[in-house]
């Protein structure tokens, strides 16, 4: 019996992983101090509803590199003097003196948010 609860357990993990597709990042910025500090290490998911206030990963393919941002806007929000599309959102970082984000950049598509943090692993285990 116990064996086989380990198998089913087992399966389980197994069809999450393969329907989420957990990957890791390291922060290595200031941006998202106090929730973030640089040496965090995070384990996201790349399929997740986007709802305002997650902290997800961006992918900047322009910029050569991927940021960890908090969610503030999203698709039909407004934002300055336009409303989001329907594949829009705004991030922005906890630090705005640190950040480079969407108060620079502007929105970003729907596309380049590679997954949702969903927990701080290393130094000390933590949700986001």
């Amino acid at each position: 019996m116990r064996r086989r609860a380990l198998l089913l357990a087992g399966v389980a993990v197994a069809a999450w992983a393969a329907w989420q597709r957990p990957f890791r990042v390291l922060v290595e910025g200031g941006s998202m101090i106090p929730t973030l500090r640089p040496g965090d290490q995070l384990l996201c998911v790349r399929r997740r509803r986007i709802m305002r206030g997650n902290v997800v990963v961006v992918s900047l393919p322009d910029r050569g590199f991927e940021v960890v941002k908090r969610v503030t806007a999203l698709p039909g929000d407004p934002v300055g003097e336009r409303v989001l599309g329907e594949d829009e959102y705004l991030v922005e970082g906890d630090d705005p003196t640190r950040s480079t984000d969407g108060r620079e950049l502007g929105p970003i598509g729907r596309g380049d948010i590679e997954g949702v943090v969903l927990l701080r692993y290393l130094p000390d285990p933590r949700f986001v």
